[in-house]
């Protein structure tokens, strides 16, 4: 699990292409960050959690499989190209972000950078059937950052990006056309799978209904 606040900028120091997968090479940035990383963790890359399979010094590798080739944008990385990077976090560490597992549920497109003053806003098209689970000032995940939506509209989405974090990260390299991998909401996906709001998946019975989620402060 992870919480959206980025780590470090790194850099795709290889890409090889294997058996329908890619093999990632990233470079790290923050390398005090990294010191102590270790083959088997979990690392988020641009919002996707990818297993090290090796690591050295300053430098790691994940095996990227067929199935998140199709999810995210992992696919069109190439050498050079810089990745968001947050290690799992641990039981004690303060949770800045929201929960974020790592687990994309789809690669969206920058409609939009607009300048306000010294903030960006950037708005972002999703497809229809994530729309239950995005509300106003609520968390979502791009490209791994926890971000809060500001604004929503049918199927656009648009959120606030202060100067710290389009310093830090790689949203100040994206523009109009840019893919991005999204992550909506964990709670919200739960809320919305009890109040039958995905017909794809079957409903269990079950006492939790509106009234219930009220009662309960939710």
């Amino acid at each position: 699990m992870f919480t959206g606040i980025i780590k470090d900028v790194g850099r795709v120091g290889g890409v090889t292409r294997r058996q329908g997968g890619l093999k990632l090479r990233v470079q790290f940035g923050n390398t005090r960050e990294f010191a102590n990383l270790s083959v088997d963790e979990s690392v988020s890359m641009n919002g996707v959690c990818q297993t090290v399979v090796a690591r050295g010094e300053g430098w790691m590798e994940v095996d990227t499989v067929e199935e998140t080739l199709t999810k995210t944008t992992l696919g069109s990385l190439r050498n050079g190209d810089p990745v968001n990077l947050e290690r799992a976090v641990r039981p004690l560490d303060r949770l800045g972000g929201h929960f974020v597992l790592g687990h994309v549920d789809c690669a969206a497109a920058v409609q939009e950078v607009r300048e306000l003053g010294s903030s960006r806003e950037l708005w972002i098209a999703f497809p229809d059937a994530f729309s239950p689970f995005i509300v106003p000032a609520g968390s979502i995940t791009i490209d791994g950052i926890s971000l809060t939506v500001a604004k929503l509209e049918p199927l656009l989405f648009a959120v606030a990006v202060i100067p710290y974090t389009f310093s830090h990260t790689t949203i100040n390299g994206l523009k109009a056309g840019s893919r991005v991998n999204l992550e909506f909401d964990i709670l919200g996906k739960y809320v919305a799978r009890q109040l039958g709001r995905v017909p794809s998946l079957p409903m269990a019975d079950s006492p939790i209904d509106e009234a219930w989620l009220r009662q309960n402060g939710f």
